[in-house]
């Protein structure tokens, strides 16, 4: 059971999810303000990071926020403590409370804001909208001794390694003999110094994605029991797992664009959503992208989607959609407030656990609307 958990425990579990690798260029992602190693006991989940959240934040003690959209996306020419967003860095600083932002690798990530929508709206079949990221994927080659092998197998799968498609646990054994002469100056597991030894080993094969890498040789070197472990990393020039912007899928039944557009308000939560398009247009494919998603109506087109679900859709650009035979729903940026649950679910199923984060860690989802316009 893993207790004293620091920021920087949970940041490594949020960028096994959504590796800071898959944001975009432009983007801020990661620590914006705080510290890595302070202690964590309540974490608290917002769409954005306003002063109202703030002081939600102070009023609840809380310890760490985790944001979808970050504070801070620019380099500060100066910190101006009378503008809103200095007062903002002073209260966290003066309450010592981290904020951490997963934004664009979020949105991208398997299971991550776009998963989220297309879960609740039903989606299946679903794929990727726009490619952006191709994992680079390695082969480890480790050598055990025969009476390990299981320890160490279980080492490695539990660090990550072994993923092909839809099955874990893929590793392949192959038993040889290892020699090795212990040197002056080695404690040596089997055998004795300037003595060569001939010992059965097994070679315990398997892939690792990229962002795994690092935590499953951390995972060998832990479980094997030689003071020195022999392992081979190498480059594959397999296809690994793709990540980009944006799911399409199908409906479980054909609705036409208004009965969509009546489910997305009650599935999404808002009030009012803009449409264009005829209502009466008979839908089936679907195409979501949470927060701004104007750039990707030739994407959602090349997919062959009926409508597309986004939002901040310009008034041009729905124009063209139109003439394309794209309808649209701009639902709008806030949409992505899912995000605050999805995140809680996602660090209570860690808690749960308890073997990479302190289980009495609370995590809590902001109450303040940080949605900027109101429909009248």
């Amino acid at each position: 059971m893993v207790k004293g958990t620091t920021n920087a425990d949970v940041f490594r579990l949020l960028e096994n999810w959504a590796p800071k690798s898959l944001a975009e260029d432009w983007d801020n992602v990661g620590l914006q303000v705080g510290s890595y190693h302070k202690p964590v006991k309540r974490i608290m989940v917002t769409l954005d990071v306003l002063e109202a959240v703030v002081d939600e934040a102070i009023a609840n003690e809380v310890d760490l926020i985790i944001a979808h959209h970050p504070i801070l996306f620019k380099p500060l020419q100066q910190l101006n403590l009378d503008s809103w967003r200095g007062r903002v860095v002073k209260k966290l600083i003066q309450h010592d409370i981290t904020v951490y932002a997963a934004h664009t690798n979020l949105d991208i990530a398997n299971g991550g804001v776009n998963d989220m929508l297309a879960d609740l709206l039903g989606l299946t079949n679903r794929e990727i909208m726009v490619d952006t990221n191709e994992e680079a994927l390695y082969k480890i080659a480790v050598y055990v001794p025969e009476a390990h092998i299981e320890e160490v197998m279980d080492a490695v799968t539990e660090a990550g390694a072994g993923h092909i498609g839809k099955y874990s646990h893929c590793t392949f054994r192959t038993t040889g003999t290892g020699t090795f002469k212990p040197l002056i100056g080695t404690s040596p597991f089997i055998g004795e110094q300037d003595k060569l030894e001939n010992v059965t080993e097994v070679k315990l094969e398997t892939v690792v994605q990229e962002t795994r890498l690092q935590k499953v040789l951390k995972a060998i070197l832990g479980a094997h029991p030689y003071e020195e472990v022999a392992y081979d990393v190498i480059p594959l020039q397999n296809t690994g797992e793709k990540y980009g912007l944006g799911r399409v899928g199908t409906l479980a039944n054909t609705v036409t664009l208004e009965e969509l557009t009546n489910m997305v308000k009650t599935t999404l939560e808002v009030s009012t959503v803009r449409v264009s398009g005829n209502l009466t247009k008979k839908i089936k494919r679907v195409a979501v992208l949470g927060g701004s998603g104007e750039k990707y109506i030739i994407p959602a087109l090349h997919k062959k989607a009926d409508v597309y679900i986004t939002g901040d859709m310009t008034f041009h650009h729905a124009q063209e959609a139109i003439e394309m035979g794209l309808a649209i729903i701009d639902a709008g940026h806030y949409i992505e407030k899912v995000m605050k649950l999805g995140t809680k679910q996602f660090l209570e199923a860690k808690i749960k656990n308890g073997h990479e984060i302190d289980p009495t860690i609370d995590v809590i989802v902001s109450t303040t609307n940080t949605d900027p316009f109101q429909y009248k």
